[in-house]
């Protein structure tokens, strides 16, 4: 059975909860089952590069809009200049938040990164951050879950549908192909990132 679109992965998702009343159910257990990966999925195919401008004398700037978590984030400068990343807590600490020059530190609050020395100008930030596929909809038929890991958007889905029919046994089967697929996608995309490349060791 092909799980290519919207459509086809509620059809199979009612295919094997053998039910055809659960129409509008099933619509809440994709969209549950797709919080769920927005979780807890890390591949390479969720990444993306964004580049965002902070304004001199403010030490705020919006996050994008589908941000899930950081992976790299550098000022665009010659040189380049990383941004290393602080909890909210040793970020209130830190003495260049009453600075100003160019960014060298950072944290997140809600939706804002906070830079620490306060710009002194407007620089460009680039930042390679794991992202928020679109949620499937009628109108949006697939996206990147849909497309890379579709066995573990309907696994999901499913786990999401057993509590509602009370059906507390399917619950742990559906868990475990869930977990068993998620930590070998895990592995293979790691392989696929580092397979071939040498360990080295960088003096700074």
């Amino acid at each position: 059975m092909s799980v290519s679109t919207y459509a086809e992965l509620k059809t199979t998702v009612a295919s094997y909860l053998a039910r055809t009343d659960l129409a509008d159910q099933i619509t809440d257990f994709v969209r549950f089952a797709e919080l769920r990966l927005r979780r807890e999925i890390r591949i390479r195919q969720v990444l993306k590069s964004s580049t965002l401008t902070c304004t001199g004398g403010t030490s705020t700037v919006s996050l994008p809009s589908d941000f899930l978590e950081v992976r790299d984030f550098i000022v665009n400068t010659n040189p380049v200049q990383p941004l290393t990343y602080a909890s909210p807590s040793a970020f209130s600490r830190n003495s260049r938040t009453t600075e100003s020059g160019k960014p060298i530190d950072y944290t997140i609050l809600a939706t804002q990164v906070q830079l620490a020395p306060v710009p002194d100008t407007s620089y460009e930030l680039k930042m390679l951050h794991y992202f928020a596929p679109t949620y499937l909809s009628d109108s949006n038929t697939s996206n990147e879950f849909l497309v890379n890991v579709p066995d573990l958007l309907l696994y999901a889905t499913l786990l999401e549908a057993e509590p509602y029919l009370m059906n507390d046994a399917r619950v742990s089967t559906w868990g475990a192909m869930y977990e068993k697929g998620l930590a070998a996608l895990t592995k293979s995309d790691e392989s696929s990132q580092y397979s071939g490349v040498p360990l080295t060791i960088k003096v700074v």
